[in-house]
This record gives C-alpha cells, structure tokens and sequence, in this order.
C-alpha cells in the first residue's frame, strides 16, 4: 500500500487554504509547497537522497518547517533533534542514529560542531540540485525518528512511519472531528511527538498551523480571545499559566475555539472547572513517541465523573492490562496501526511488538466501562514543564562523579513545573555535594539537572538490592 505525497496532494486539493502562519507571515499550502520543492534541491545538493537520514536541530520557526516539508519531498529519514539537551546527549544520538548529515539552525550550531554540521544559512544559500520526487510514500517508510529515554536511561531511536502518522492523524479527526477553516496553536516543540504530529495532521486535514518558537502564556491567551485559532496541545502545567492570564486580564475566549489536548498526566478537576468557565473544552489524553502521539483520550462529557482518567482509546486502537482483571492494575499494552514497528541504532533489533501489542512500561488499569486509569507513568518517570524525566538517566550521570557511590532520583512536586527531579546521593566525599549541580549541567539538559540535593548514608533497597524509588518520594 502506498499513500500520495501528503504535501503535494495538500497543494493540488486545497492548495489556497492556509498552511502555516508564523510571527506575522503566513504561507498557504500551494506556497509552503513551492518553498519545500525549493528546499528539497538544496538538500540535494548536499547529496541527500531517498536513501538518507538526517538529523534536525532547530528551533519551532517557519524556516524548520520549510526543511521538514523538503526532506518529505525528497524522501530521507528525519532524525528530530531536541535543542534542549547538552552536547554530549546529543552527539550519542547522532551517532547512535548513523546519519549521513546534520542541518542546524545557526543559533545552535555551537551544541553540534563536532558533527561537522551544515546551518540552515548555509542550506538556504545553496544552488537547487536535481533530485527525485517522492510522489507516493510507501505505508512502511519511517518519516521521523524521535529519541525517547527508557528505564535503563539509555535514550532509544524510535521510529515513526507513515502509516503511524496516518492512523494517528485518521484517528484523532474521528474523536474531534475536523473543519475546513480549523486552525492549531502549536506553542508544544516540533522536535517532540506532540508537536511534530500537529505538523502531519496540518497536511492529512488541510488544517492551518499558528506556529510559536515556544510557549508563552500572555500570547496564547491572547490567540484563544482573537478568534484566528481553534485547538491547542498543551500539559497541566502550561494550561494552568494560560488561564492564569485569562482570569487576572479578564480576557474573554473566543467562541470559534474549541478544544485544548491535554497530555503528560492528569490534568487537575480544579483546571478543568476553571478551563469549563471560559468555555473551553479540555481533553485528557495518553500516549507517547512509541504510538505516534495520543492512543486515548477523555472527553469532557467524562471528566467530572472519571476524574484522574485518561479516557477510552482512539477509535482504530486498542489497550488492555497485562495479566489483570478488570480494575486491578498491570502494564499497559497498546495495540494499533500508530504503534512503532522498532528503534533504530543500538536498540535495532529490541522487539518492540509481542503478538501485535506494545509494553509501554506504564502501570494503569481499566474500570467497568473500559476507561484508562495510568498509575504510574513509565514506572519511575517524572513530566516536568511536559518534558518527560527518567530518573535512572541521572542516575548514570551522577554515578560518573568519582565522589559518588550511590545515586538515587525522584520526582519532587513543584509549583512551576508540576514535578522536577530531587537526588540522594551517597558521597565518598560530603563536601562534595555542592559541585554535583554543576557537575550534571555539563552534561544534561537543564531541565534533567536535579533541583535538590540530598546527602544520605544509603539508599532503599529491596531484597534484591534493587533501588526503591518510591521510597525516596516519602523522604521528600
């Protein structure tokens, strides 16, 4: 099976709608379609075919956009790059990722110079090579590959074909339905899932894009009042800064809006009531890099009624519980055409499907009525600011320090940013403990480096000396 070029099918439908509006410019699908034509020859020029991979690091800006949209025209792989983190995570990912060549925006060249980068100047600067292309996309071609870290703290390449993104973008426009003049505030990273999918359901919908580089609350309360847009993804943390702005300027939401998704944990009924006030819709949803963004979703018909719920699965999906009975809690499996056929690099050959079923790591269950409960996010994970946090990451990092003997991280609750990660550390040398913040920022991103940190004489440990995290949340 094969699918048409999404963008050049875009262009020819409905090639005058609006495609993407980014600071006070804004492109429609005709010419994003001209511009990404252009960009695939520069591309070429540099020697990328179908048969590359490259690797992104850019910001959210419309010239991003122009180099994603020409690597679909010519067919390469797009390793997403997430500008947050330090030069050492992201040189292992470049190398885990064997690409043929790194495009960078010039503002981050310096976090990747040793991979003898070309900058996106340079990209625009080059004379247009022939090339071939690609005017049907085979269902099994992988578009992206996005780094995703797992419980060892090792991150995993995970691939994303087209048929993930299709069924993801098929499916969520059954649950929310789509309209000819529907428009999405994207403030979430082109480089994460979240926002990287709003880019494909842009192009399988014919949906317009207002594009920010990042988040701020004062103007997306702004753009939910002006009328120009109509969904929004957003985490509890961000939701919450909006409609502090709505509530203290008195602002009033325009009737053309319709629905925020909610990802990255439950969303408290205190924001949904809030949220209910101004007349905006809040939907709670769950997924991941490994099923393409969103697998369910709770509408807000149930939010009162099942609160601290994820919903029911999108309608082309399937979840059940590992080995439980209806109501008591195991890992979480995902079944569905959104679901990564694998990784890449040095988790190539992990199997990622048992029978058809993805193990997401995740602990939930499922009550009477077939509704998703997630108790614990990827066992000891923590979402701070959206960005998801594993503790054994910096565990790792930690235990490099030769004054540390034992490390153990957790999530500790904050106003900001809904949870940032706290460290027990056992130290060789106490006086130490002051050298271990800046010790970390050389070596994460800064959102990883723990906000605490805690001199212990040992850690919990079970019966098989393994590290209780859960038991460090109660130290806290």
């Amino acid at each position: 099976m094969t699918y048409p070029n999404w963008l050049t099918q875009r262009a020819y439908v409905t090639g005058n709608q609006l495609a993407l509006s980014f600071d006070e410019d804004n492109w429609t699908f005709a010419e994003i379609n001209a511009i990404a034509l252009d960009y695939a020859g520069k591309l070429a020029h540099f020697g990328i075919t179908e048969q590359s991979r490259v690797a992104l690091l850019a910001k959210s800006n419309a010239e991003a956009v122009f180099v994603m949209y020409g690597c679909l025209h010519i067919g390469c792989e797009m390793v997403m790059l997430n500008e947050r983190l330090a030069a050492a995570e992201l040189a292992y990912q470049i190398k885990d990722a064997g690409v043929d060549q790194v495009f960078v925006d010039a503002k981050l060249i310096e976090k990747v110079s040793s991979a003898k980068p070309v900058s996106f100047e340079q990209l625009k600067q080059a004379e247009p090579a022939e090339f071939n292309l690609m005017a049907e996309w085979e269902k099994d071609r992988t578009i992206s590959i996005m780094y995703t870290s797992g419980t060892t703290g090792q991150p995993k390449g995970v691939r994303q074909t087209a048929e993930n993104h299709f069924s993801s973008a098929v499916s969520s426009a059954l649950n929310l339905g789509i309209a000819p003049d529907d428009v999405w505030l994207c403030t979430v990273p082109l480089f994460h899932i979240s926002g990287f999918s709003i880019l494909m359901r842009s192009l399988v919908y014919g949906m317009g894009v207002r594009l920010y580089d990042k988040f701020d609350a004062s103007s997306c309360a702004e753009e939910l009042c002006k009328g120009h847009v109509t969904h929004s993804s957003m985490v509890g943390v961000t939701l919450d800064q909006v409609l502090r702005e709505i509530e203290q300027r008195e602002l009033r939401v325009s009737s053309r809006f319709k629905q925020i998704l909610a990802g990255g944990g439950p969303v408290p009924v205190s924001y949904l009531q809030r949220a209910e006030a101004h007349g905006i819709q809040v939907l709670q949803t769950y997924g991941m890099t490994e099923t393409s963004s969103q697998t369910t979703t709770l509408q807000p018909a149930d939010a009162k009624t099942k609160i601290g719920s994820a919903g029911k699965p999108l309608f082309l999906y399937q979840v059940k519980i590992d080995g439980a009975n209806p109501g008591e809690a195991g890992e979480i499996l995902i079944k569905g055409p959104q679901v990564t056929p694998g990784y890449i690099g040095r988790f190539k050959e992990r199997t990622v499907q048992q029978d058809g079923w993805l193990a997401t790591g995740d602990i939930g269950y499922l009550d009477a009525e077939g509704f998703l409960y997630v108790v614990d996010r990827r066992s000891d994970m923590l979402v701070s600011g959206g960005e998801n946090v594993y503790p054994a990451e910096i565990e790792n990092v930690l235990m490099a320090h030769p004054s540390v003997r034992e490390a153990g991280v957790c999530a500790m609750a904050d106003s900001k940013w809904g949870e940032v990660p706290a460290a027990f550390v056992v130290l060789e040398d106490p006086q130490m403990l002051e050298e271990l913040a800046d010790f970390c920022r050389g070596k994460l991103a800064g959102y990883k480096v723990p906000k605490l940190f805690k001199l212990v004489d040992e850690l919990p440990r079970n019966a098989s000396n393994k590290l209780l995290r859960r038991e460090l949340k109660k130290w806290l």
